[in-house]
């Protein structure tokens, strides 16, 4: 694995500090440094060295006034990563952890997942240092109308159609596409994830919790087990969560856990019915802590622990990066956990992940959260047609897209008679993007 290091040392070189995207990177060229390494094409084209630098990253300033009348200023990212199989396609994150680093892993990740859903979506991500925590609807939209008055520039639906993420819901997702508007004096597909009503897709602020609960039931399937009678730790609150949480309560598992940055929450009566829509309810009020759901309906809260801990079989990390740590991974194992599914994005520390995919069933997030950037896309196609799908049909095409990724894995990834999701889903992706640049040349 010399060639393998003295890439991985170049990288790293080349990306001083970053240490998220250091992670994305090495993870993901250990899985297809074999395939790289046999392909004397892709060697010669340098495509690995093409795939890890991303297009174009913008920076840029973010001024605007509070209700204090003060100038406030922030930061402002859209990292363009990958444009081979289409226009660029990845959230817009507001938290005060953004950094690029994180949006280029982000965006790195996105490039390969978006190829795994088989729509025509390069990848991109891009946010801001803002939060929209304590503030309020006006401040929003005076940051949101700033940020997207330099964003617009960069965008447009046949260039790069931003979404959401975190910190970036309905509301921001209005207040952006209305400056858009206004700026360009025209209505176009260029945010998803907008409202119903004015060119949004059904489902989409569940699809990527639904997703992942497709991508797992298929995973149960390949172990002869389905999820009805089946115990879920979920971690956080917020709209991944919920989908999740919704839908394996639809196929007759238990959900025991939810978690936020004050603790996790475990119920053993099961998270359902009522309790699912008051962890809307919590969410849409600003509130990023679980703890009143415990007082709430008499659940038991441990603050400051994460839910792993729990012995449950399957665990599904909903919340964000690096949230599974080695620990976690082994208390896990010890505790006859049958799989791990990524809902949030890299959920797992690297050690936690090798660990998890020697002695478990595990899958990566680009596989298991690809629902919804593949609503998205399916937003994407109903705005271009300007028609809407029904429910059910949207829900039957993700259903459609998790099953073809699950496929994919299957295909590139089993070895010695299992399947290997994490190479399946790097291989899968990876060769998809790497034809389509060498078919388009040295651009």
């Amino acid at each position: 694995m010399a060639d393998f290091n003295d890439f991985m040392n170049q990288f790293i070189a080349r990306n001083p500090g970053e240490r998220e995207f250091h992670q994305a990177v090495k993870e993901f060229v250990e899985s297809v440094w074999d395939v790289y390494e046999s392909n004397p094409r892709y060697k010669q084209a340098k495509i690995l060295e093409r795939l890890t630098e991303p297009e174009r990253i913008i920076i840029f300033r973010v001024p605007w006034i509070d209700d204090r009348g003060e100038v406030q200023i922030n930061r402002g990212y859209r990292v363009e990563f990958n444009s081979a199989l289409g226009p660029y396609k990845g959230g817009l994150r507001f938290h005060p952890s953004v950094t690029l680093s994180v949006l280029k892993f982000l965006g790195f990740e996105q490039t390969f997942k978006n190829s795994l859903t088989t729509l025509p979506m390069g990848g991109g991500k891009g946010g801001a240092d803002f939060s929209p925590k304590g503030k309020s609807d006006n401040e929003i939209m005076r940051f949101c109308q700033s940020f997207m008055t330099e964003l617009a520039r960069h965008i447009g639906p046949n260039t790069d159609v931003p979404a959401g993420d975190i910190g970036v819901g309905g509301r921001e997702i209005g207040y952006l596409f209305g400056q858009y508007k206004r700026m360009k004096n025209e209505f176009s597909g260029v945010l998803t994830g907008k409202g119903i009503m004015w060119g949004g897709s059904v489902i989409r602020p569940e699809a990527t919790g639904f997703g992942a609960v497709y991508f797992t039931r298929h995973m149960l399937r390949e172990m002869n087990k389905d999820i009805e009678g089946l115990r879920f730790a979920i971690s956080g609150f917020g709209n991944v969560a919920w989908g999740a949480i919704s839908k394996i309560n639809e196929l007759g598992g238990k959900v025991i856990t939810i978690s936020g940055p004050d603790g996790y929450v475990y119920d053993e009566n099961g998270v359902s019915d009522n309790k699912i829509d008051y962890l809307l309810e919590l969410r849409l009020s600003n509130n990023d802590v679980v703890e009143p759901y415990a007082r709430e309906f008499g659940a038991q809260f441990f603050p400051g622990k994460r839910p792993w801990v729990q012995p449950v079989d399957v665990a599904i990390p909903c919340a964000c990066e690096n949230e599974l740590n080695e620990a976690d991974a082994r208390m896990l194992i010890d505790n006859g956990c049958l799989l791990v599914a990524e809902a949030s994005n890299m959920g797992c520390t690297a050690e936690a992940a090798e660990l998890l995919n020697r002695n478990i069933v595990y899958a990566p997030g680009k596989a298991v959260n690809a629902g919804g950037v593949a609503v998205s896309g399916l937003e994407m196609t109903q705005n271009s047609m300007r028609l809407s799908w029904t429910r059910n049909e949207v829900d039957e095409r993700l259903h459609q897209i998790m099953g073809n990724i699950h496929d994919t894995c299957k295909r590139y990834g089993v070895r010695n008679g299992k399947i290997d999701y994490v190479m399946g889903a790097n291989i899968g992706g990876f060769v998809k993007v790497a034809e389509a640049v060498m078919a388009q040349g040295v651009v």
